[in-house]
């Protein structure tokens, strides 16, 4: 009896210091359900393959479908900040779920398409609304749980944008198309994609109080035991900054049309790759698909290499070090084409690329302007990735159509990435006033 009231007083403590809680909400799980809800939502990037099939049902013309993609993410970018804005208000369950229904019912409703309007609304508006509001749960909750590894954490979480199309693109486009046609693959995908995003909205919770602190405190003990020579940062002014306070911030704006910018040569290639490797001569349906593999494994890989990167040597050192690869890699993606192996590489490093952008971007909010308002001030960078949504597939499907190549079109994204290198090099963290010496100049971040 005595142990059994023990038991029973000692309970609600335990609670209230967070020890139940702490074994009832671990941080795996939230990672987890971020990564099940980004594998939903990054079929989203294999667009590319109902390019073929709906220009020959419907004869549109490429500058036509590629307008089916600008507006999707034109539609992910805008929702994206009020999603976030949500978010940080309401918690991410709700908004997690509101995602996941609009997605799954843009799939399974473009399975009746019978005119492009109609194709712009499903796909455009419902799924890139679903996809701002599923996506925008994943960032703030990945970056609260993990203040120690939150590169590293959020490029995991977000590498099933890649791979999403890498799972869900070649076994669509070359067992479900040829098998049930590609309305009713349509149906089929919007069916599976609601039962991972509903398990998913389950999972993203955010941590409690007690959580978040103890979380920061040994996140701070262990920055400073592994603080690196490349690293060179001013510790975290430990200030959540306001979204007001983040558009006074002149490095946002560099920010931003660096991540434009950067963002608009991996948005063209996801937007045009099968099409551009069929153009190039690339034989047989299987091995153009097969790009798109070959691309979303280099998605990954950059969201989570540069993530984990990231925490070791700074953020706006890999931002501008992927940014220099893309200069040099998009007009070489385009000499090489023709020759599958050279072609296969290009792709993965483009996409890699890409992929770094999208992961440590979101990092780097959190880090220079704080966690409690990271759904809505990511969502204001996350803007960016909008305009390049209008660039990059703008560019490919304008400049294809005019000179019947994409040659134009990928020195175009070379430039473009040029100019965000550019940016990303004037980026200073908030605080820091003083300009670096010369020596220092490649390393400060």
């Amino acid at each position: 009896m005595t142990t059994l009231s023990t038991k029973a007083a000692t309970l609600p403590a335990l609670v209230q210091s967070g020890a139940v809680a702490r074994r009832q909400t671990s941080r795996w799980w939230r990672l987890a359900g971020g990564l099940l809800m980004t594998l939903a939502l990054g079929t989203l990037y294999a667009w590319s393959i109902f390019v073929a099939p709906l220009e020959h049902e419907f004869g549109w013309k490429r500058a036509q479908t590629s307008t089916v993609f600008t507006i999707v993410v034109v539609m992910f970018a805008i929702s994206f900040v009020a999603a976030g804005r949500l978010q940080d208000r309401f918690g991410p369950f709700w908004i997690a779920i509101t995602g996941g229904v609009l997605v799954s019912a843009g799939f399974f409703l473009c399975g009746f398409t019978t005119s492009l309007h109609y194709l712009f609304f499903c796909y455009g508006v419902l799924g890139g609304i679903g996809n701002g509001f599923g996506y925008a749960t994943v960032v703030p909750v990945m970056a609260k749980w993990f203040p120690d590894k939150r590169g590293l954490a959020i490029g995991l979480a977000l590498a099933g944008y890649g791979g999403g199309s890498a799972i869900f693109g070649p076994i669509a486009d070359l067992e479900m198309f040829p098998r049930f046609g590609w309305r009713t693959t349509c149906l089929i995908l919007g069916g599976i994609f609601f039962v991972m995003t509903m398990l998913a909205s389950a999972l993203l919770k955010n941590p409690m109080e007690h959580d978040q602190a103890e979380l920061n405190a040994k996140a701070a003990a262990r920055a400073k035991q592994r603080a690196t020579p490349l690293q060179r940062e001013p510790p975290a002014s430990g200030h959540d900054f306001t979204p007001v306070e983040l558009l006074r911030n002149p490095s946002f704006y560099l920010m931003w049309l660096g991540f434009g910018l950067g963002s608009s040569a991996g948005l063209l290639m996801i937007s045009q790759l099968v099409p551009f490797a069929k153009s190039q001569g690339v034989p047989g349906a299987a091995l153009a698909t097969m790009g798109l593999v070959v691309g979303a494994f280099g998605n990954v890989s950059g969201r989570i290499l540069s993530g984990w990167l990231s925490d070791a040597s700074g953020r706006l050192n890999t931002l501008r070090g992927v940014l220099a690869i893309s200069v040099v890699a998009m007009p070489a993606l385009y000499r090489v084409g023709a020759h599958v192996a050279a072609l296969y590489a290009g792709v993965f490093v483009v996409y890699f690329c890409y992929g770094a952008q999208a992961s440590v971007n979101p990092a780097t909010v959190s880090d220079f302007w704080g966690t409690r308002h990271a759904g809505v001030n990511y969502g204001l960078l996350f803007s960016a990735w909008g305009a390049a949504g209008i660039i990059g597939p703008t560019i490919g499907g304008v400049l294809f159509d005019k000179y019947g190549n994409y040659e134009a079109a990928f020195y175009a994204a070379a430039l473009l990435a040029a100019v965000a290198l550019c940016c990303e090099m004037l980026v200073r963290r908030p605080g820091v006033t003083v300009p670096p010496r010369r020596n220092h100049d490649l390393i400060n971040v």
